[in-house]
């Protein structure tokens, strides 16, 4: 009496099946050649066979045995398909070996995938992750992602042309749902949000494959890297980057696996530029796919858009995290867009001028914020100062402020530094009142002080008083009405209040001047009393 079992099959060194050599070898070509070129060898009854990397592994097997334990038929879903036709190649279930086999109704069941709906290309498509080398290889992948690629391309003009208004449904199967409205108004990270409601399920759903297939997907759509103009698909990369990033630790090891989707949507947006991303909006872009091991010369041309604007930018935006170069914030960034800013405005206009000064109003806030970083160098400290032109500032208070933070925080800096940090400072340009701060902070260099008092003193014109009025010629005399005496009489009494004022500022330098001088006189004595020798 036969055994009812006399074939082993060893799948993946998972499962171990137990079936009968005539019912699997009616079906699979490949085990039929297998099992006869064994019985030749080893001329044994009992046969095993193991294989590995199986479609599907023992799940793919167990519907291939189920298959042909069942006469050569089983139910064909969305679902199960595209195993199913990988299970079928791989063992070489054709119509050669048996007609109507599992190729053939697999490959019947694939015609009508012209007509499945959003849902149904969205399961098999995730079915296909388990065994993505076999489906991509075999052909498959690519003929559903195309299939894809049409509903995408369909939804992209709905997108376009549609308005807010319409009804809740988002997905492409339905061409009445509610699309984004892409006016000419400007994007920012809040509008995204708030637009991404209206398209949550269609984003959604995307977001939820992997990346290989966004990548085959965007390929398929014509828009891969440098070639993508379409508008609606950057705003999707953008929102699935956004994800990964937000839920997946992404790292130099791994961020070559999203490389290609970050330079596919920093492409997207240079080429609609600023005309529908703002300055903000921009920034937010820079944060995403920096994370994603965006290419240096891609994010160099993301950074020149970003420089034209950079007047329109906000504190907060150029706080962008550096804690992977070991400080807390990425200084190099913003110097490299500030010398941008520099060659696009570099012109001597007025509106020029007037975007400068914006600038170093926003850099001079910005070297306040990272001042207290310990990790912050002085080198970087003042290529920030120093990367706009002197004409960006009509006052250096707020680089002075910044000085005596980092000072401040920074203790143990030797005198040398501290006169070095102090280089960016434009004396001229400092207020009274920074002055006599800078020349009575302990922290300041006496060379420093002396040098901005010098240069107060020389903004304070000198004033010759005329004891006794010089007789008038006759020629001379003036007649004034009513009106014209009482303007004249205002005219001097504001001239006598700025003459008292520029008084008491001489006043006020002269005696910062002598502290100055006595200070200066006691670090003096005490260098040559610690350098004179002791006698016992």
């Amino acid at each position: 009496m036969p055994k009812p079992c006399d074939l082993q099959i060893n799948i993946d060194g998972r499962q171990i099946f137990l079936l009968k050599e005539k019912v699997i070898s009616k079906y699979c070509g490949g085990f039929k050649k297998i099992l006869n070129h064994q019985k030749k060898r080893c001329h044994v009854k009992e046969l095993g066979i193991r294989i590995n990397d199986f479609p599907g592994g023992p799940e793919g097997f167990e519907l291939v045995s189920m298959f042909c334990y069942n006469n050569g038929k089983i139910q064909i879903t969305e679902a199960n398909v595209c195993l199913l036709y990988c299970c079928a190649v791989y063992l070489g279930m054709t119509e050669e070996v048996l007609s109507n086999n599992l190729l053939q109704q697999t490959e019947t069941f694939l015609q009508g995938i012209f007509y499945w709906k959003w849902s149904d290309i969205l399961v098999s498509l995730k079915s296909c992750q388990l065994f993505y080398k076999y489906a991509d290889g075999y052909g498959l992948l690519e003929k559903i992602i195309c299939v894809l690629a049409k509903f995408v391309q369909n939804s992209d003009s709905n997108l376009l042309t549609s308005s807010p208004s319409a009804s809740s449904s988002s997905s492409p199967e339905n061409n009445s749902a509610q699309r984004l409205s892409f006016s000419s108004k400007k994007t920012t990270p809040e509008k995204i949000k708030s637009n991404l409601s209206g398209k949550a399920r269609w984003f959604g759903d995307l977001a939820t494959l992997p990346t290989n297939i966004i990548e085959k997907l965007i390929q398929a759509i014509g828009a891969y890297k440098a070639d993508n103009k379409d508008l609606v698909l950057t705003r999707f990369l953008l929102h699935y980057l956004k994800i990964a990033t937000q839920t997946k630790v992404i790292n130099c090891r791994n961020s070559n696996e999203y490389a290609a989707l970050a330079e596919t949507a920093t492409y997207g947006v240079i080429s609609v530029g600023k005309r529908t991303f703002s300055c903000r909006g921009l920034f937010w872009v820079l944060r995403i796919v920096s994370k994603c091991g965006l290419r240096k010369d891609v994010r160099t041309e993301l950074e020149k858009l970003i420089g034209g604007v950079l007047e329109q930018a906000t504190l907060d935006d150029l706080l962008v995290s550096g804690h992977d170069m070991g400080v807390y914030y990425d200084v190099n960034l913003v110097i490299r867009l500030v010398r941008l800013f520099v060659d696009i405005n570099g012109s001597d206009d007025g509106l020029s001028l007037q975007k400068l000064r914006r600038v170093g109003r926003l850099i001079d806030k910005y070297l306040r914020e990272i001042s207290p970083d310990q990790n912050l160098k002085i080198s970087k400290f003042l290529g920030v100062a120093e990367c706009l032109p002197d004409s960006a500032r009509d006052c250096y208070d707020g680089v002075y402020k910044a000085i005596d933070i980092y000072l401040e925080s920074h203790p143990s800096i030797t005198f040398e530094e501290r006169s070095r940090l102090c280089r960016c400072l434009n004396y001229t340009k400092l207020s009274f009142e920074a002055s006599k701060d800078l020349a009575k902070n302990p922290r300041i260099p006496p060379r420093v002080a002396m040098q901005a008092l010098i240069c107060q003193q020389s903004k304070v014109p000198t004033i010759d008083y005329v004891t006794e009025s010089p007789r008038m010629k006759p020629s001379q005399i003036v007649l004034y009405n009513g009106n014209t005496r009482s303007s004249f009489s205002q005219e001097k009494k504001d001239t006598e209040i700025n003459i008292e004022k520029m008084q008491w500022e001489v006043i006020e330098l002269a005696k910062l001047h002598k502290e100055v001088n006595v200070s200066k006189l006691l670090l003096l004595n005490h260098a040559r009393a610690s350098s004179s020798p002791k006698f016992c």
